[in-house]
């Protein structure tokens, strides 16, 4: 059963690519990490695209965030791993969140990620 603030699913390719946006962001671009500085980026409308874990626990500290990017007109995606999402950027230890500020490299994979997830949010 998904976490209560997973509001859509994700396919497998789309998981994928949303590893690969974090990974070329955060060698050629800039993210933020952890559920405080995602929620402060996304308030600040700042974020490009926000990753969400779905095995955090308590779901309580990401419940918020899809209504804030919503809010804010900013895309947000769904990686069922909290361990994957730290590795991926680039951290020792999980990570419940991860917003990419700029994309650099991944420009163009974000921009492709956030029309998709348009696209998911619409079918809901």
């Amino acid at each position: 059963m998904p976490a209560k603030f997973v509001k859509f699913e994700m396919p497998k390719d789309l998981v994928e690519s949303v590893y690969e946006a974090v990974e070329l962001a955060r060698d050629t671009g800039k993210v933020r990490k952890g559920a405080n500085e995602v929620t402060k980026v996304v308030e600040r409308g700042k974020a490009r695209l926000v990753v969400l874990a779905e095995d955090t626990t308590p779901p309580e500290i990401l419940m918020h965030v899809p209504y804030l990017c919503a809010e804010k007109g900013i895309p947000y995606a769904y990686v069922p791993s909290r361990q994957e999402l730290g590795n991926t950027a680039s951290l020792k230890v999980p990570t419940t969140a991860v917003a990419i500020i700029q994309p650099g490299k991944g420009k163009v994979l974000v921009e492709t990620i956030s029309k998709r997830l348009a696209e998911l949010n619409k079918k809901e």
